[in-house]
C-alpha cells in the first residue's frame, strides 16, 4: 500500500488496476476536500513511474520511495513524464498567497508539446489535474480532446471535490473512484504524527473541526482551536446573556494579527452549529437550522464583503448562542 492514511479500499482499487496492465487512461478521484485524493495521486504516480522504468519495483508493495531517482526528479519538478496542473500564484515569489481563481486554457495547451512525443523514461506518463473543478470552461473543453484521444502511455488523474459540477463529457471519459471522509481515529493518528507537540485537547478539537478531512484539520493547526471550541461550547450551553463571551471573541479575533484565527472561527462556526443540531426535533431543530443557515451566510459574506472582524465575530457568537436552552439573548 502507500503512506496515505484513510480510503485504503480506494487506494487498493487503483493500484490493483495499475498492476493489472489494463489501466484506464483517465481517472476521476472524487470526494470531499482534504481527504488525501491529491496526496495519493502523487504517491501513486511515483510508484507507477518507478515500476514502469524498473519492473522489479512493485507498484503496490513496500514503503514509499523518496530516495529513488525518479521520486527525486518528481520532487524537484524535473521529471519529463510527470505534470501537475493547479491554480498558479499571481506572484511566483509568494506561492502561498494571491493564487489565481482558475486553471486557464493556456495551462492545458502547455501540455501539448509533451503529448506530441512519447514518454521519455518509460512507456508511461502521468498528468494530475488538481483540481479539475478549477478549470475554466475553455480549459475543460481543451482537456476533453486529450481524454477522447489520449496520448500514448498517458494516465490522467483528475481531482474533484464536486464532480456533479463537471461537464458530463468529462465524467463519462473517466473511471470514477470515490474517496470518503476519513474516520476520526485515522485523522487523530495523522495529526499526532504531524503535530507531535500538540496537546490531547488540541488534537481532539482539530479532529472535530476536520469533519472527516485531515487536510482541513491540519489547516487549523497552531490556531489554538481548542480555546475557540471552549468558547463556542460556552455560548451554546449558556447563551451569553451578558455579552461577555461575544465581546471577548470580537476583541481577540478583531485584531489584524488574529486574521488566521478569525478565518478559522468563521469556517468552523457553521459546522459547530450543524453538529449540535443533530438529535434535536421540533422547534429546537428549526431554530438550530435557522442559526446554521445564518452562520453559513455570514461566514461567506464576511470574506466576500470584508466585513468588520470585531462586529462579525460578535454576530457569529450570537448565532451560536441561539443553541442555548436559556432563552435570554442580548443583541
Amino acid at each position: 500500500m502507500t503512506s496515505i492514511i484513510g480510503n485504503e479500499a480506494a487506494q487498493a482499487t487503483f493500484l490493483a488496476s495499475a498492476r493489472s496492465g489494463s489501466m484506464p487512461h483517465a481517472w476521476l478521484f472524487a470526494g470531499p476536500a482534504g481527504v488525501g485524493k491529491a496526496s495519493f495521486a502523487r504517491e501513486a504516480a511515483i510508484r507507477m513511474l518507478v515500476n514502469a522504468a524498473d519492473p522489479s519495483v512493485p507498484i503496490d508493495g513496500g514503503a514509499p520511495l523518496p530516495d529513488h531517482p525518479i521520486a527525486s526528479q518528481i520532487a524537484a519538478g524535473s521529471h519529463p513524464d510527470f505534470r501537475v496542473l493547479r491554480r498558479l500564484p499571481k506572484d511566483p515569489e509568494k506561492p502561498d498567497q494571491n493564487v489565481a481563481r482558475s486553471i486557464p486554457i493556456a495551462q492545458i495547451r502547455a501540455l501539448q508539446p509533451m503529448f506530441a512525443t512519447r514518454p521519455s523514461h518509460s512507456s508511461r506518463r502521468v498528468v494530475i489535474i488538481d483540481a479539475i473543478d478549477d478549470c475554466e470552461r475553455s480549459a475543460a473543453n481543451a482537456l476533453l480532446k486529450n481524454l477522447e484521444e489520449p496520448p500514448a502511455g498517458t494516465i490522467f488523474v483528475l481531482i474533484s471535490h464536486a464532480p456533479g459540477r463537471l461537464l458530463p463529457t468529462i465524467r463519462s471519459r473517466c473511471r470514477l473512484l470515490r474517496f470518503d471522509p476519513v474516520a476520526d481515529e485515522a485523522i487523530a493518528t495523522i495529526l499526532r504524527r504531524a503535530l507531535p507537540d500538540a496537546s490531547a485537547g488540541e488534537i481532539d478539537a482539530l479532529v472535530r473541526a476536520g469533519q472527516g478531512s485531515p487536510g482541513r484539520a491540519l489547516a487549523f493547526a497552531g490556531l489554538d482551536l481548542a480555546v475557540l471550541e471552549r468558547e463556542m461550547e460556552a455560548l451554546a450551553q449558556g447563551g451569553d446573556p451578558t455579552n461577555a463571551i461575544r465581546a471577548k471573541l470580537g476583541t481577540t479575533l478583531g485584531a489584524k494579527s488574529a486574521q488566521p484565527r478569525y478565518e478559522a472561527f468563521l469556517e468552523r462556526a457553521p459546522s459547530f452549529i450543524a453538529e449540535r443540531a443533530r438529535g434535536r426535533s421540533g422547534q429546537r431543530l428549526r431554530e438550530a437550522l435557522d442559526a446554521y443557515a445564518a452562520a453559513r451566510d455570514l461566514s461567506a459574506a464576511a470574506t466576500r464583503l470584508s466585513l468588520d472582524a470585531n462586529a462579525t465575530a460578535f454576530e457569529m457568537g450570537g448565532l451560536i448562542a441561539r443553541l442555548a436552552d436559556m432563552p435570554a439573548r442580548a443583541h
